[in-house]
């Protein structure tokens, strides 16, 4: 099985047969923000790499901006959509946990020598 450095190795020489170039330099410039997750402990992977706190409130923005339609100018469009995020932080949905962050704090503390 590939290591993860090996695979994007072979994606970009994949892309430069294919002369995609570009492509390829894009990957091999940010191959180490892509795999930073697996710095993370193996328990935060799939929370890390899903994204659904934000698409849910993408989709509640969507369905608010649906109702209306057509918008005046871009500015109320934004304003509404600022409005929905500004009730969002203020309610009791902003405040609930997406992780557990204690086995991240444990292991910083075992690396740094820090007493528990």
């Amino acid at each position: 099985m590939y290591d993860t450095q090996e695979k994007a190795g072979a994606v970009v020489a994949e892309l430069r047969a294919k002369r995609m170039v570009r492509a390829a330099e894009l990957i091999e410039e940010s191959i180490g923000e892509t795999l930073t997750y697996y710095a993370f402990p193996d328990s935060h992977w799939r929370k890390i790499r899903t994204n659904n706190p934000l698409e849910r409130i993408m989709k509640e923005i969507r369905r608010r901006t649906r109702v209306v339609g057509a918008f005046p100018d871009g500015q109320s469009c934004l304003n509404l959509a600022a409005a929905r995020l500004r009730h969002i932080a203020a309610s009791k949905w902003s405040t609930r946990k997406y992780m557990n962050m204690e086995p991240l704090f444990a292991e910083q503390n075992q690396s740094q020598g820090a007493v528990a």
